[in-house]
């Protein structure tokens, strides 16, 4: 096997062990890290948890509790080692160190703490360092991280689910249940690899809906399952004039529950508040919550990836606005009737004015379809 060969091998093992994090790093990358000397693996790590080791630092810890040593090794690691001091020391201390000879990133740190910053403080300790190798499978695995980054955004996912005849719930507005079990633990999953859960107050209304990530639904093995429902996304409840009831099972769930409002109520306010919310006020001109302040509002708050998990009212408003980056939907081989509500509410009226999405994929889940779509203009 080439060098070339294994640099990609080593890479791409680096970049498995970063989704090891996929449900637990919240604010913080998903990384992985391999240390590598003479072909031989010395050691693995990945980050699990905001507050606890970067992988640097715990594929050395696993180096040398097998190996004693990595002085001259070289690490393959899915994002730039970081070169600030956080919750935990920099990353780039603790490769140089070790005695590392070379350093192989997968791509740059967005954030701009790091930024080329964490390579350069490696080189100019007399360390090789590149970046690049496989860097589309590593941006994959963050793609919340470095919008966030980048743009002061989370990145947004739509879930939806659908009828073969594009309906999402009957005239009188019940939902439950159009996909089977299997779709539904698929969701689950999304949910928990998702920082907050977007939904408008009409699914709190009409379905009472909980919005948690539930462990007995998410067919994980334990552990991952434990760690997932460990700290539950931020709940974002879209609710313009406050008319999420008191007794609402939103707010008896473990975790927080965010009520974004337009129009100021204050008695109101102080009773959600007393029930277990958090209130804000993020009006627009038009007296309505400010999509665009609001996604601002959560990266603000370290949100990376957010769940849009609503009907077709608030799915519409966040498609027309452009606030989308991916689209999961959910076809149910089954038929609710012309009378029934559209997946989107969306001001349509001519072909020119067409949406179109790219499809990434379409996989069976259960007896039903998973279609992954993002918009034709967010393509590269």
């Amino acid at each position: 096997m080439t060098t070339a060969m294994n640099d990609q091998r080593y890479m791409q093992l680096a970049i498995d062990l970063a989704q090891q994090g996929l449900y637990s790093t919240g604010v913080n990358p998903r990384v992985g890290c391999v240390l590598v000397r003479d072909g031989q693996i010395l050691g693995q790590g990945f980050h699990l948890r905001p507050g606890e080791g970067h992988a640097e630092v715990n594929a050395i810890a696993d180096a040398v509790k097998r190996h004693g040593d990595v002085i001259g090794a070289t690490a393959y690691v899915s994002l730039e080692p970081c070169s600030h001091t956080g919750k935990t020391p920099p990353c780039c201390d603790a490769l140089i160190t070790a005695k590392v000879t070379h350093v192989v990133a997968a791509m740059k740190d967005p954030n701009p703490l790091v930024a080329g910053k964490g390579l350069s403080r490696l080189q100019a300790a007399g360390i090789a360092v590149e970046a690049g190798l496989l860097e589309t499978q590593a941006r994959a695995i963050n793609p919340g991280f470095i919008k966030r980054m980048e743009l002061a955004l989370p990145w947004v996912r739509a879930k939806l689910a659908m009828s073969l005849d594009g309906r999402t719930a009957m005239a009188s507005g019940e939902s439950q249940w159009i996909t089977g079990p299997a779709a539904r633990s698929d969701v689950q999953r999304l949910r928990a690899r998702s920082c907050a859960i977007l939904s408008g107050v009409d699914t709190i209304l009409h379905d009472d809906a909980s919005l948690t990530v539930r462990i007995d639904e998410l067919e994980l093995s334990q552990a991952q399952a434990e760690l997932a429902v460990e700290q539950q996304p931020l709940r974002v409840i879209v609710d313009s004039n406050l008319r999420t009831p008191l007794n609402a099972k939103i707010l008896q769930q473990p975790g927080h529950t965010l009520l974004v409002a337009a129009a100021k109520n204050v008695e109101r306010q102080r009773a959600l508040e007393q029930a277990g919310a958090e209130v804000i006020y993020l009006p627009n001109a038009e007296e309505q919550v400010d999509l665009l302040l609001l996604l601002s509002c959560l990266a603000e708050r370290g949100c990376n990836e957010v769940l849009l998990e609503s009907g077709a009212t608030l799915a519409g408003a966040m498609a027309e606005a452009d606030l989308i980056d991916a689209y999961t939907v959910y076809m149910a081989p089954t038929l609710l009737g012309s009378s029934a509500r559209p997946l989107l509410s969306l001001g349509l009226n001519e072909m020119s004015e067409q949406r179109r999405l790219h499809i990434q994929s379409i996989t069976p889940v259960g007896d039903d379809w998973r279609i992954d779509a993002c918009p034709k203009n967010d393509m590269p």
